[in-house]
């Protein structure tokens, strides 16, 4: 059951067709908590995007209702995508949206990892 106030999950959202391998996805890694792939439309040089396999729709959604397990998973895979891609270095930048108001365009929990030049401030200054 998801948290109180979120959507529920919908599996027909891309990413749980991504994981159900109906939609191609060009992957950097995956093991049996998470995947990683190239997001089709790049906002850096690097820009791959880390999904739990589990069906959760934000992040108080997954450390609601996820094992330990997968949350230890989860986050140890967004740790080896920046080792395998070399990012440790140069630096890169991890952002997950929750919500409309944050701009979550996918309803499935995923983080972006962004690197390959200078990424500027987190946010606008108003």
């Amino acid at each position: 059951m998801p948290v109180s106030g979120l959507p529920p999950y919908d599996d027909q959202n891309v990413f749980a067709r991504i994981l159900r391998g109906e939609i191609p996805s060009k992957r950097v890694y995956e093991d049996e908590w998470a995947i990683a792939f190239h997001d089709i439309a790049p906002q850096a040089p690097v820009h791959v995007l880390v999904i739990p396999r589990g069906r959760y729709v934000s992040m108080a959604d997954f450390t609601a209702r996820a094992s330990a397990a997968e949350i230890a998973g989860f986050f140890r895979a967004v740790g080896e995508v920046a080792r395998i891609l070399g990012l440790e270095a140069e630096g890169y930048r991890i952002l997950s949206n929750m919500g409309p108001a944050a701009g979550q365009e996918v309803p499935h929990l995923h983080v972006h990892i962004f690197a390959g030049r200078p990424l500027g401030p987190m946010l606008a200054r108003a």
